[in-house]
């Protein structure tokens, strides 16, 4: 996920950027993930304040949460104490933000520890419970979630992994997309790759291009659990996970479908409008991994004086990456691209693109590279659904992909 692409709202945090991660979770009030009113709360407490309030307010209300959710394990509320737990992951998880960057700050490691073990204390109060589990990749471990459908606990169903972007955390995808999955009587795989939640901050791997990879031993996993139906797996990426999902779909060819929100075909093509703009002649855009050091440092002055900018780039890109500089970065993320694999995808694949999200600028480019059967679904501001990842109206995108994916499917399976 990128909870600073495109998302700004102005709509309860008094700092653009902080506004940007601060709404993120108005997308999950449908899926009990929040309240607007908690959020509200939350907004009030930061007021004025910078990274470190954001940080302090979020996170206090998650312990808030997760002691109440204690307290009513205790005295036998299940119910009450799963809805906590899983409400105080969520606060935990939008609390990490500001705090992103190297040297790691110990505050981020201690909230994401407590998000993680709130999202696991509710999830085994479910029946039955849902426990943690570890997909092996490349002598690493990668953290993950088996969430059956609603009532499909036992049964042998269509399957949806989810791929996540540059700052989601498990939680976010929990409830911003697997909770409607579920709802529709699709079992849902969550995980965390390289550069994402658990393998960025506790085992610091960094991100990857050929995410094909990793989505092998994600398949393989997957095949190995009893309600996956084998011929009914599909792939969804939200955020950068618009890239990470057709990029996997090209080489792994297991899949029933593929979804990707937005549809991105480069991952620095959000980027070389503005160097453009900043003067780079569009030959020297069109690859920004080869950019000379004078245009380098033109770059890191404009992104340093930039607050979303410098927290896109420096404190999350760098990160993620594994890299210390804006060379390094710009070399390193000219690697994310389809060009010369879209050909490569075989699944029916949904290219989605919010109408003002600058990461679907590639989208249209994907569609029409694609070869395999396809559709172009768009989004508008007139909906309510025009910011990155439609989070201003998350029900109506889950709405649109699962009624694509239940047709889709129907149609796959009878050509088997």
């Amino acid at each position: 996920m990128g909870a600073a692409e495109g998302m700004r709202m102005g709509l309860l945090f008094k700092d653009d950027l902080l506004d940007e991660f601060g709404s993120w979770p108005i997308a999950y009030i449908p899926y009990g993930g929040a309240d607007f009113g908690e959020i509200a709360a939350v907004a009030k407490a930061v007021g004025d304040g910078d990274g470190s309030a954001f940080h302090q307010a979020w996170a206090g209300a998650g312990d808030r949460f997760a002691a109440e959710a204690d307290a009513a394990e205790r005295r036998g509320a299940i119910a009450s104490a799963r809805e906590l737990f899983l409400r105080a992951s969520v606060f935990y998880s939008t609390s990490l933000r500001p705090l992103f960057g190297t040297p790691v700050d110990p505050r981020l490691l201690a909230a994401y520890r407590k998000g993680v073990d709130a999202f696991d204390r509710g999830l085994a109060l479910t029946d039955p419970p849902i426990r943690p589990r570890a997909i092996s990749f490349e002598g690493a471990s990668m953290p993950a979630y088996f969430v059956p459908a609603a009532g499909f606990v036992d049964g042998q169903r269509p399957t949806i992994i989810f791929t996540n972007g540059y700052d989601g955390t498990l939680t976010d995808m929990f409830f911003a997309s697997a909770v409607a999955a579920g709802r529709r009587g699709y079992h849902s795989l969550l995980f965390d790759g390289p550069g994402q939640g658990g393998m960025l901050f506790k085992q610091n791997i960094p991100l990857r291009p050929d995410w094909e990879t990793v989505i092998k031993a994600v398949v393989d996993f997957a095949l190995a659990i009893p309600q996956v139906d084998p011929q009914k797996i599909v792939l969804s990426g939200w955020s950068l996970g618009g890239y990470f999902a057709p990029r996997a779909a090209s080489g792994e060819l297991r899949l029933a479908a593929c979804i990707a929100d937005p549809g991105q075909w480069a991952v620095l093509d959000s980027i070389r409008a503005a160097a453009i703009r900043m003067g780079l002649p569009p030959a020297a855009a069109a690859d920004l991994g080869s950019i000379d050091d004078a245009t380098a440092r033109l770059f890191e002055g404009a992104i340093m004086g930039n607050a979303g900018q410098r927290w896109k780039v420096v404190q999350r890109g760098f990160w993620a990456n594994g890299v210390s500089n804006l060379r390094n970065y710009f070399k390193e993320t000219e690697r994310f691209t389809m060009k010369g694999r879209a050909e490569m995808i075989r699944c029916p694949t949904l290219i989605m693109a919010a109408e003002n999200d600058p990461l679907a600028i590639g989208a249209q480019t994907l569609f029409d590279a694609l070869t395999c059967p396809k559709a172009l679904i768009k989004f508008t501001a007139a909906e309510g659904a025009g910011g990155h990842c439609e989070m201003m109206n998350r029900s109506l995108a889950n709405r649109t992909v699962l009624d694509w994916l239940d047709e889709t499917l129907g149609a796959f399976a009878s050509r088997l």
